[in-house]
């Protein structure tokens, strides 16, 4: 496939290239609706009013852990503004992040999710774009880091193929009753450091409708 090609017709991937997004942890994430539109209702005195979508965006979201119950998932504060979503991720150790052993400053493994190994994780809690769209997410690019391959290039059980699957039943759902809706083809995630950033995030997630004027 020419660059080309890609260009034209890939979402190129801007996910931190060495980190493996399987790895138990707490993410913080934050999906858009195409163009910001006000798909899922609108706030009124403070208070979310949600449309017939933004409801759906509650359940299929609630849903997440019954449908992948071999990820281990949690669910922390989350949150259907009317053009966006925001939710805390929890992953936990599963058969398939298992090789990374112990935690690092966890306790061997209570699904504290907090990870403090400083060396692996330089600079992956900046915010970051990640398309979920295509194929592949953008993960053929072959990136590298410090001869290091891209450890998520499968897209199964991680962050991405949650959120793909999550999007994908909102999609489905306004197709099937003839609602018009497209999500923005990336979502921005952040790694959760510590107990002191894990409560200042749920925090914004619960004062959003009220801070939505400003």
């Amino acid at each position: 496939m020419s660059e080309k090609f890609k260009t034209k017709y890939r979402i190129a991937s801007a996910r931190l290239q060495s980190y493996d997004y399987k790895r138990a942890g707490m993410y913080f994430i934050t999906i858009c609706t195409k163009n910001r539109m006000h798909f899922f209702g609108e706030i009124q005195y403070g208070i979310m009013k949600h449309s017939e979508l933004g409801i759906c965006v509650i359940t299929e979201w609630t849903n997440t852990p019954a449908i992948r119950p071999d990820m281990n998932l949690e669910l922390g504060a989350f949150v259907v503004m009317p053009n966006h979503f925001h939710a805390i991720l929890i992953i936990g150790e599963n058969e398939y992040n298992s090789h990374f052993g112990r935690r690092r400053g966890g306790d061997g493994g209570s699904g504290s999710g907090f990870d403090t190994d400083d060396d692996n994780d330089a600079g992956r809690d900046a915010m970051h774009c990640v398309s979920t769209t295509g194929d592949g997410i953008g993960a053929r690019s072959g990136a590298q880091n410090a001869n290091r391959k891209n450890a998520f290039k499968p897209q199964s059980k991680n962050l991405a193929s949650i959120i793909r699957g999550f999007k994908s039943s909102v999609t489905t759902y306004a197709r099937e009753n003839n609602i018009q809706f497209d999500w923005q083809p990336r979502f921005h995630d952040r790694m959760i450091r510590n107990q002191a950033e894990f409560n200042r995030i749920s925090n914004y997630i619960a004062n959003n409708p009220m801070n939505w004027g400003k």
